[in-house]
């Protein structure tokens, strides 16, 4: 594994820290409907579905879920110099596991993971590896793997979970006072009218920090993919084209400069933030994957053949 300087370190602790006050916030706001549902038990009842939830969700196979999104498996073969990145980029990240290598026939530029470190995926589109040379795709893919590395998708599957039952136990308490409401007027019901205007705030709430959870697994996994690749520029540079095909769509709807606000509504931080946070990051001892001089690194990567397609249950077969 690769050392890691203090400062990185300290923006590793730090990361993990806002990342553990985030899922006690959104514990704290799934709390307060299932409190006024059923008490102490309708907190303890919450909290728990959505442990049992993130442990179930934890066994569903990484390549059902790629499946489903319509990816197929790139074996060795078909893509050897993208297995050889990652095959370097296991060995760094201390990954035991070899590496699993899916190809979606999307003209989108992106790259995402699924599953743990045992047994996760990382899928790419057509339109990222026809875009992207394999410089690029080194940064990209080993943010992926920074993201399998330190179970974000399991961190990120609770998130989600906390936010979608507490939208769900806030309808439940809402329809319940339509029914209460002629014993409020009565007078003989008191309300908690301090913990009902929490409730309903609680699902923006819950979203929102979903939100600042996933832009802060972002920066830590831009982190850790610089610590595997010694090549903050190479990351960099990879975001600086992934934004300018991108952001297209922003521009369209609202000019050359979007609202500043809508960063709030982001799944990932803002692409300028993260270039100039890589920037400054001190890169690690080792030797880096490409570099300004290994003519390699300007080229695609070359897929000898893509995959057909496999249907959405070829999940099921037993794994080469």
């Amino acid at each position: 594994m690769p050392n890691a300087s203090p400062r990185r370190w300290r923006s590793r602790l730090k990361n993990g820290l806002q990342t553990l006050l985030i899922l006690g916030g959104l514990a704290l706001i799934l709390a307060v409907p299932g409190y006024l549902l059923a008490g102490g038990f309708g907190v303890a009842v919450s909290l728990g579905v959505v442990l049992a939830g993130a442990y179930a969700g934890s066994w569903v196979p990484a390549r059902y879920i790629l499946a489903e999104a319509g990816a197929g498996p790139l074996d060795r073969r078909q893509a050897p110099s993208l297995y050889r990145l990652l095959d370097t980029l296991y060995e760094r990240a201390g990954l035991s596991q070899p590496p699993q290598l899916f190809y979606a026939p999307s003209p989108d530029l992106n790259a995402f993971a699924v599953g743990t470190r045992h047994d996760g995926g990382i899928a790419v589109t057509e339109g990222l590896l026809r875009t992207l040379t394999l410089r690029q795709l080194a940064g990209v893919l080993a943010h992926e793997v920074s993201h399998l590395r330190h179970g974000d998708t399991r961190v990120m599957s609770m998130a989600a979970a906390m936010t979608r039952l507490t939208l769900w136990l806030t309808t439940v308490l809402q329809i319940s006072l339509l029914f209460m409401v002629p014993l409020i007027l009565a007078g003989e019901l008191r309300l908690p009218w301090g913990l009902l205007l929490v409730v309903a705030f609680s699902p923006s709430l819950s979203t929102l920090l979903q939100l600042a959870l996933s832009r802060n697994r972002e920066y830590s996994a831009d982190l850790d993919a610089v610590n595997l690749t010694s090549d903050a520029e190479g990351l960099a540079s990879a975001l600086t084209v992934l934004e300018r095909y991108q952001g297209r769509w922003l521009a369209t709807l609202f000019g050359r400069h979007p609202p500043a606000g809508l960063d709030w509504l982001r799944s990932h931080p803002p692409t300028e933030e993260r270039v100039r946070r890589l920037m400054t990051v001190d890169e690690s001892s080792i030797s880096p994957l490409y570099d300004h001089h290994d003519d390699r690194g300007h080229q695609p990567a070359v897929i000898n053949q893509r995959p057909g397609s496999m249907g959405r249950r070829y999940w099921m077969r037993r794994r080469r």
